[in-house]
């Protein structure tokens, strides 16, 4: 062992006093307090700095760099070695992450539903993490609890979820499924009869019977929370779709009577208001009617399609989500927040007492009138940072209006897209948009490619995007088959763009086709000799 490894191992008590002397001097400095505003506030000018600098300078959505490159760049870091300054802090962080970032903002970043953020939800981190805000109660919170509820009030509203109605932030849609199937099961096991409830007594003997019927393209963390909450994921029924990858409301009328008649129990229907692949909104209405006839709680997955809340021209979309029995939306999504920023919502208030646990030292249980709004009472989370801020100061500063006009600019561009890929000769393309993705993949017509060859041709072609740099494009798979996908939330992205990338698109695929060609005779030239 080294000398230096030597003291980085020892005891504080046993360092040489000049460096436990150098420790206690920059103790001092790391924190956030009033002894140390100036050095805070030069920080973050120069924080600022940077990332105005690579804003600006930035050229294209990816650097380009594989995994074994970034990797390799790890490799002998010793972090246990401090730098000496924030100078070089910096410079390193812009090495190790910054110069090889994905860029949500560049207009030729189409991959995945992320978002360019809006300046006050910006500015609105830079207060809430220095004051370090932890929500989860009143003494921990005060005013930021009442911007997280009024935002859960205003959010219930605009969906009309009506009076009694309540939520809570999450962390995302993942975490907002997991709460709407565990409330869903805890409720429908409560009316079962001689079930004194899940939480003190666990599940009952029935639990293997329950179902939870979704479409077959809705959200992979329907199974996932399935698995946690004890049914697996054989519990999660998949339903048809129609031409459009809509729940087929008629298919899933027939799924609940044979799941019944097979001595199954109906726990909860999840309709889709925006699938990840396709934007596709699922039959709402219908669906709450067939979840009212068989008695299954109706919970409305709207992460993505949930920003159509504040559109001025699609908001019709959402008819039918008032009447379900909770609602997911990810304001980090298409309401243009950073991540993480979601809720979960109920539209009857005590049945978030199926998340309740009260703890003597955090949320004592009381009896008084006066007893403080702990947000933790309603969440799955204990700690939980101020996300809600971003959101407040964004509509503060410029309106739910302005948030609808920016997804509705994005959604008439993925229609513009449509136009620009149906002429496209050598595209194919899935559907016609809904929200604003678009699935399609390069196939040449003039070239009789089997399936193989397809699938191999469209995962090179978003390889070869990436590493070189000029775009980002998602994939995905359909009847098992490989896509491509233009996931479309940057208002400022243009046709110019997209057809931009289309043209590279064809360039790759060509050259891919071409060098295929080229092998193919040599390898059936080696099998002749071989043979």
């Amino acid at each position: 062992m080294s000398q230096n490894a030597a003291i980085r191992m020892a005891p504080l008590s046993s360092r040489p006093l000049a460096s436990r002397r150098q420790a206690s001097e920059l103790a001092r400095q790391a924190l956030f307090l009033p002894r140390n505003a100036d050095a805070y506030r030069h920080g973050m000018l120069r924080c600022i700095e940077l990332v105005q600098r690579k804003l600006t300078e930035t050229g294209q959505p990816f650097s380009g760099i594989s995994p074994s490159e970034m990797q390799q760049r790890f490799e002998g870091l010793d972090l246990d070695r401090q730098l000496g300054d924030l100078e070089a802090v910096l410079s390193e962080v812009e090495r190790l992450y910054l110069d090889d970032a994905v860029y949500f903002h560049h207009p030729r970043y189409v991959a995945h539903l992320n978002c360019p953020i809006t300046l006050p939800s910006i500015l609105a981190e830079a207060i809430a993490t220095p004051i370090n805000t932890a929500v989860e109660t009143w003494d921990q919170s005060a005013g930021g609890t009442f911007i997280e509820q009024s935002l859960i009030d205003w959010t219930t509203r605009r969906i009309g979820l009506g009076n009694n109605a309540d939520g809570v932030f999450t962390s995302g849609g993942t975490q907002s499924n997991l709460m709407a199937l565990l409330i869903a099961r805890d409720h429908y096991c409560a009316s079962l009869e001689g079930h004194p409830g899940n939480r003190d007594h666990g599940l009952p003997a029935e639990s293997p019977r329950l179902r939870i019927f979704a479409s077959e393209v809705s959200h992979f963390s329907l199974q996932k929370a399935a698995a946690l909450l004890g049914l697996g994921h054989r519990a999660v029924v998949p339903v048809p779709c129609d031409e459009h990858y809509r729940m087929d409301s008629q298919a899933l009328a027939q799924a609940l009577a044979e799941s019944q008649q097979a001595g199954l129990l109906p726990m909860a229907v999840v309709a889709t208001a925006g699938t990840t692949d396709f934007g596709s909104i699922d039959p709402l209405g219908d669906i709450a009617t067939l979840c009212h006839r068989h008695g299954a709680w109706l919970h409305v997955d709207a992460a993505y399609g949930g920003g159509l809340l504040t559109s001025t021209c699609h908001r019709h979309w959402l008819a039918g989500i008032e009447r379900a029995d909770s609602v997911s939306v990810d304001y980090h999504k298409s309401f243009f927040q950073p991540v993480n920023c979601s809720a979960f919502m109920v539209s009857e208030r005590q049945r978030l007492g199926y998340v309740t646990h009260h703890a003597d030292y955090l949320n004592p249980a009381s009896q008084d009138e006066d007893a403080p709004p702990d947000l933790v009472d309603k969440s799955l989370q204990t700690t939980r940072r101020l996300d809600a801020l971003k959101l407040w100061m964004t509509l503060r500063l410029l309106g739910s209006d302005a948030l609808g006009e920016l997804f509705d600019r994005v959604i008439e561009l993925t229609r513009e897209a449509y136009r620009l890929l149906q002429a496209a000769p050598d595209i194919e393309i899935i559907a016609a948009p809904q929200l604003s993705t678009l699935v399609f993949r390069y196939k040449p017509r003039d070239d009789a490619l089997d399936e193989a060859t397809l699938d191999a041709l469209n995962a090179h072609i978003r390889r070869a995007l990436s590493r070189h740099g000029e775009a980002v494009v998602a994939a995905t798979r359909v009847q098992g088959c490989q896509y491509l996908k233009f996931t479309l939330l940057n208002p400022d992205t243009t046709v110019d763009d997209l057809a931009a990338i289309v043209t590279r698109i064809q360039d790759h695929g060509a050259d891919f086709l071409k060098r295929e060609s080229v092998a193919a005779p040599t390898r059936h030239d080696l099998a002749a000799a071989l043979f």
